[in-house]
Formats: structure tokens, C-alpha cells, sequence
């Protein structure tokens, strides 16, 4: 799940170096490969029910929560940052405190992910600083609207990727507006940079950091967790899902193409059948680098563990999609690399990208308000 970034300025105008943060050698052999997945995935595609629109269920928005795991963790504290006077909380893992990377590379891959002397992860008082300046000038939300929020934040203890001091700065910078009460900060030793679930029957053994990143670390069920600290009390979840992920189409909640904004053309919704008829909250489930339907088809929708507890407590998902993407697209002339299909948290579709008027936010903004327009008889 490690985001590889390539060369671009950032929003300050410097040079940035093309990087990874793990060295990846491109070849023909390696061009194959994307070549023969992305053949492999059109077929499973066209197994699939056909793609609808994404319905208008009268959903209530006044409890939204948001959560993620790596870059999906870090688009989670964007998403209620820029918003926070919509969404009520976040569920955090292996993310970090709230445009860390400044639309800079380097300071994405180092500060922001694996801190050090010479790249220190920023201040609690350099993030609020640059957080009131957005809010300041109108592109984001008042941050006194996070006052009222609770958040769950996860570190593992074998985290190769996101070092556990970036997920306490994140706390920290919570800590200026949320009561500590409300936050919740959970360190589990042997776990890897993944999801945890209990969900996915082929999950992987808590420490590995293997693709679909959803590991099993004992009854640890890390989406049970962070619903119930973020809505209260819940029912117990359904001993497995009972309904059918609706496959959407993306395209209408983004001005020009998907791709060129690096999501899908589709994406994923959860609508548990009480939902169909009478009103129901929403969250949204933010998957990260290499978690991408694209890459491993529908194991995050099924085993990241959100749709038993949807079920039983009347909860609508929504499971928002990237699209890797190397260089040109079919179709465009517009230069994007994000080839792990990672959400942006450093700057790739633009400046914007952690406020607003980001393309990706915007777009999840879009579906949601969709999600809660009337229901048409």
C-alpha cells in the first residue's frame, strides 16, 4: 500500500524529484503485467451486475462519519477538515494530521509518512497555522466545527509505512478543537500497515503488509470499533451481510472525467434493505493505495468489515473509488501518475487537493448529497 509519487511542482512552486517510497523499476516486462491485470480485471468486471446510477435514498447527512485506512486515512481527515461542519467524526489508520505534505513529494513520502531528523513531521502549531489560513481565506469549513467530533485513530506496532509518531501528531493537532474523551488512539503491537478485519475470510496474518492489505489480528474488528465510538451504542452486527453492494456509476459527481480527477468510472455503495424505505445514516469507507476495485476487485467492499454492522443498525456505505492511473489515459490528454491508486493527500490533481474545491472531495461531496436527495416513487 505504499504510494508511489512521481515528478510534478508543488503548490509553492518547487522542483520535485521523482520518488517512491519503495524503489520500483519500470520495464516492458513490468508494462505487461499492468496489461494483463487490467485484462483480468475487465473480465471479472463483466461477471459483475450491470453498473446503475447511484439512487437518492432521503439519507440523513447530520450524523456522517468518514473513515480510511493509509492514503484513504489521510482523504478521511481531509474530508471532515474541509467539511467539518457536516461530518460528526473520522476513523483513522495509518493516516496523519491534515495536509501534512504541503503539495509537496518529498515531504509526503518523509515527514508525512517516515519522520527524521532532517524531515520532521510538522508542528502541532505549523499544522493549525496552515489549517486557519485555508479556513481563513473560505476554502475550508471553520475548524471550530470539529469541536463536536469524535475520532478513532489506529497504529500498528509493525507499520513499516506510516510511523506511529505521524498518527500522534495527528492526534495532537485533534486535541486543539476535540476534547481528549473523544478521541480514541489504539496501538495494536504485532499489526501491519492494513486493514483490520474480521470480515474477510482469506485475510492475511496481522503483521503482513501484502496485498489486499486486510489482515486478521484475533477478534480485532477494526470497523465495529470505530462505528461504535464515532455514532455510540450500536446493535450487534449480522452474522454476515445480507445485501448486495451496488455498483454506481462515478461520472455524474465529477466535472470532466473520472480518470483525469484519478477516480473510477464506478464505485460502490452498501444499502442494507431497511435502508431502501426508511431514513438511514451514511458512512463513508475510504480504501487505500492498492486497494482499488481495479486492483482487487470487490475485497475491500466485502472485507472491510463495515456492511454486517451496516446491516443491523441501519448504516448506508459508501465506498468511493481511484483508478490507477500511468501517465496518459485513454481518452485524455491530461498527465496524472498515481499507478497504486491512491487517494491524494499530496497534490497530484491539483493545489486543492485537501480543501473543497478539490476534485476528489468534491466529488464524494456530490454522492452523498445525492445519497440524501428524496427518494423518486
Amino acid at each position: 500500500m505504499h504510494p508511489i509519487i512521481h515528478h510534478r511542482s508543488d503548490r509553492h512552486g518547487r522542483a520535485a524529484t521523482m520518488t517512491t517510497a519503495k524503489p520500483v523499476l519500470y520495464s516492458l516486462a513490468s508494462a505487461a503485467l499492468v496489461f494483463l491485470l487490467s485484462a483480468g480485471n475487465a473480465r471479472a468486471a463483466a461477471a459483475q451486475p450491470a453498473v446503475q446510477p447511484l439512487p437518492a435514498l432521503g439519507a440523513e447527512l447530520s450524523e456522517l462519519t468518514v473513515s480510511g485506512i493509509s492514503s484513504g486515512a489521510y482523504m478521511a481527515v481531509q474530508f471532515q477538515v474541509a467539511h467539518s461542519k457536516l461530518v460528526r467524526g473520522a476513523g483513522v489508520l495509518a493516516g496523519g494530521p491534515y495536509d501534512c505534505a504541503e503539495g509537496s513529494i518529498r515531504r509526503a513520502l518523509t515527514a508525512c509518512m517516515s519522520p527524521s531528523w532532517w524531515a520532521a513531521v510538522p508542528s502541532v502549531a505549523e499544522l493549525r497555522a496552515q489549517a486557519e489560513a485555508l479556513a481563513k481565506a473560505g476554502r475550508i469549513d471553520p475548524l471550530e466545527g470539529l469541536r463536536d467530533d469524535r475520532v478513532w485513530l489506529f497504529s500498528g506496532g509493525k507499520d513499516s509505512v506510516v510511523d506511529t509518531v505521524v498518527m500522534e501528531r495527528l492526534a495532537a493537532f485533534y486535541g486543539q478543537w476535540i476534547a481528549p474523551t473523544a478521541i480514541r488512539f489504539v496501538r495494536l503491537p504485532d499489526a501491519g500497515h492494513a486493514m483490520i478485519s474480521v470480515a474477510d475470510p482469506q485475510a492475511n496474518a496481522c503483521s503482513s503488509e501484502q496485498s489486499p492489505f486486510i489482515n486478521r489480528c484475533g477478534e480485532f474488528d477494526a470497523a465495529g470499533e470505530i462505528l461504535q465510538h464515532l455514532l455510540g451504542p450500536l446493535q450487534p452486527p449480522a452474522a454476515t451481510a445480507k445485501g448486495e453492494p451496488l455498483r454506481f456509476d462515478q461520472s455524474p459527481f465529477v466535472e470532466g472525467k473520472p480518470i483525469d480527477a484519478g477516480l473510477a468510472d464506478e464505485a460502490y455503495v452498501y444499502v442494507p434493505q431497511a435502508c431502501l424505505s426508511s431514513v438511514c445514516r451514511v458512512h463513508v469507507a475510504f480504501h487505500g493505495c492498492r486497494q482499488a476495485a481495479a486492483q482487487i476487485d470487490r475485497r475491500f467492499v466485502d472485507g472491510a468489515g463495515y456492511n454486517r454492522w451496516a446491516d443491523s443498525n441501519r448504516i448506508i456505505v459508501l465506498y468511493p473509488q481511484v483508478q490507477p492511473r500511468y501517465g496518459l489515459a485513454s481518452g485524455s490528454w491530461q498527465w496524472l501518475n498515481n499507478p497504486f491508486g491512491c487517494w491524494d493527500w499530496w497534490g497530484y490533481t491539483g493545489s486543492d487537493y485537501a480543501t473543497q474545491g478539490g476534485v476528489q472531495i468534491k466529488a464524494v461531496r456530490a454522492m452523498l448529497e445525492r445519497l440524501a436527495a428524496p427518494r423518486q416513487h
